[in-house]
This record gives structure tokens, C-alpha cells and sequence, in this order.
């Protein structure tokens, strides 16, 4: 998936649009709920070493909430790492070029959402 795909549908779905925060980090984007407050996705590009991969290549991911209870099991599938630079109970880094199909991003997106509401 590219970052326009995730965005647009980001955009769609919860009204929400990437914003750029740091500026030692250009490409790190934060989706937030359309109240302008939480987080609920972060979008990186980290070079995957940083992730625990055997490649210097950056590497675009995807950081979303997911239930604790959950974490383990999905960090199995590939393409799903423990989150980069957030909580690795509660967040999972998800690969963007990686092997899940869209909807499966999506569908991640959309439970992050709504585990950050409120």
C-alpha cells in the first residue's frame, strides 16, 4: 500500500489528514481523530534495522493501536512488527509495502481509531 492510498482513505473514513509535527523527521506523518487531539496512526519511514530487519533500506510503516491481547498474536503475521518508538504492549508497526492486503490495513486503522477514542 502506498501512503496516498492509506491517507486517502484515512481522509474518507475518520476526516483525517496527515500532519507533518517534526522537522528532523519530514516524511512522519500522525493521523489524528477529526477533534484534533489523539493520535491514531503514525506513519514512518525508518531504515529497517530499526525495526529488527536484516536490511538498511527505509522501509514505510504504519503505527496503530491495537488491543494488548492482541499483540502478540498479530506481531506472528508477517509484515506486523513490535511498534518503533511507541508503547510495544499497545501498538504494532505494520509494514506498508508489506504482504497484508489493504482491507487488512484498514481494518487496523479503523480498530486503532476506535481504541484512541475519547
Amino acid at each position: 500500500m502506498k501512503r496516498e492510498t492509506l491517507f486517502n482513505y484515512a481522509r474518507d473514513t475518520f476526516n483525517a489528514k496527515p500532519e507533518y509535527l517534526w522537522s528532523t523527521f519530514p516524511e512522519y506523518a500522525v493521523l489524528r481523530h477529526h477533534d484534533g487531539k489523539k493520535w491514531f496512526a503514525v506513519v514512518m519511514n525508518v531504515p529497517g534495522t530499526k525495526l529488527g530487519l536484516n536490511t538498511d533500506d527505509v522501509i514505510d510503516v504504519l503505527a496503530v493501536k491495537v488491543r494488548p491481547e492482541h499483540s502478540g498474536s498479530l506481531r506472528k503475521k508477517e509484515g506486523i512488527l513490535p511498534a518503533y518508538h511507541m508503547n510495544k504492549e499497545h501498538w504494532i508497526s505494520v509494514i506498508l509495502a508489506g504482504p497484508l492486503s489493504d482491507e487488512e490495513i484498514y481494518d487496523l486503522l479503523s480498530e486503532s481509531h476506535a481504541l484512541t477514542t475519547g
